[in-house]
């Protein structure tokens, strides 16, 4: 594989692109290079998994791609955009109208309700969301009869339904997913997976998630692998069987190409 952009991201424009990415931690004996020059595109309306054993970079590479860390040297961009010309100020706003995210932990307020809590990011900023465009998320996560609940009231997976939707409330172009069905039982799992594939074909929003389920990795259009930092692999049109064989031939040094 080349250090460039995967075949789909070729046809399609870019949601979001990091180039030559380097993410050093500490210095010396202590030095950690989390990022050793990844080149990739993520490409528009597309969902796809990030993959890799512990420590391969994965979610290095999510927070760096989503602004939520700087990179050491080379560049990350959403659409156009090159997040390093920014100031803190005009990162945070990208972040809130053009970026939505969805955690392992559900990250919703207790005290709200569920139409509240969907809400939450476009009220702290003030913005009045598009009340058709929340109609019809709350439809294609099925909670309108959950609207008026506190997310004590709901299982684990309808919690996870209320934070995709919040995520996609503000009409983001590009949502990260970090390993977000990883607090889940296999059932509310698969539903939150299917649901995130729904809304990113349905809304042509690009989703990119990180996860360690080669299951989970199945519902993406197309899983990107990484090891030690660098990007080994690809894999279009994805099964959980085509997954597992990739990951086992890192775990035994083949497979890995540059």
């Amino acid at each position: 594989m080349s250090a460039t952009a995967t075949p789909s991201a070729v046809r399609r424009a870019s949601a979001a692109r990091v180039v030559d990415a380097v993410k050093v931690y500490g210095a010396g004996d202590t030095e950690v290079r989390a990022l050793d020059g990844i080149s990739v595109d993520f490409p528009a309306g597309r969902f796809t998994a990030v993959m890799g054993p512990s420590g391969s970079g994965k979610s290095t590479l999510m927070h760096c791609a989503a602004g939520l860390d700087t990179l050491t040297s080379g560049s990350a961009s959403i659409g156009g955009t090159e997040l390093s010309a920014l100031d803190d100020r005009s990162l945070t706003l990208l972040r809130r109208e053009r970026v939505g995210f969805v955690f392992q932990a559900f990250n919703l307020l207790p005290t709200l309700t569920v139409a509240e809590n969907i809400t939450l990011p476009l009220d702290l900023a003030g913005v009045p969301g598009d009340r058709d465009w929340i109609s019809a998320l709350v439809d294609t996560v099925g909670l309108y009869d959950r609207l008026h609940h506190r997310p004590s009231e709901l299982s684990g997976g309808q919690q996870q339904r209320v934070a995709v939707a919040r995520a996609f409330a503000g009409r983001p172009d590009i949502v990260f997913a970090d390993e977000p069905t990883g607090n889940l039982d296999s059932r509310s799992g698969e539903e939150v997976l299917q649901l995130l594939g729904d809304a990113a074909h349905r809304t042509d929003r690009t989703v990119v998630m990180v996860t360690h389920d080669p299951v989970a990795a199945a519902h993406a259009d197309e899983v990107i692998f990484l090891a030690d930092g660098r990007l080994v692999d690809h894999l279009q049109d994805p099964t959980a069987e085509r997954v597992l064989e990739r990951l086992k031939a890192f775990d035994t040094g083949g497979g890995r190409t540059t």
